[in-house]
């Protein structure tokens, strides 16, 4: 019988290129958000309120699952006044 790391390794080497780096992207931006949430002592509950967003929402940004728009990301680099992601030439 197969061992559950057997198992989840088979699963995850079937995951193509491109959605393990979606992921990645995900989660590094969820992290980011974390991080500046922290260094402004921001609950999630009153992050929402000063975004005008639901702590719902916050909460799927938080998690690595959100698939972030542009305007979203522009809207939180402005909001801490840094940036939420870098992209280099």
């Amino acid at each position: 019988m197969k061992t559950i790391n057997t198992v989840f390794n088979q699963m995850v080497s079937q995951v193509p290129p491109e959605v393990k780096q979606e992921i990645d992207f995900e989660m590094d931006i969820s992290n980011r958000i974390d991080f500046l949430m922290k260094k402004h002592h921001l609950t999630k509950l009153e992050f929402a309120r000063k975004l005008g967003k639901r702590p719902s929402e916050i909460t799927k940004w938080l998690s690595g699952q959100h698939n972030f728009t542009l305007r979203t990301i522009s809207l939180l680099s402005t909001f801490f006044g840094e940036r939420i992601i870098e992209v280099s030439a």
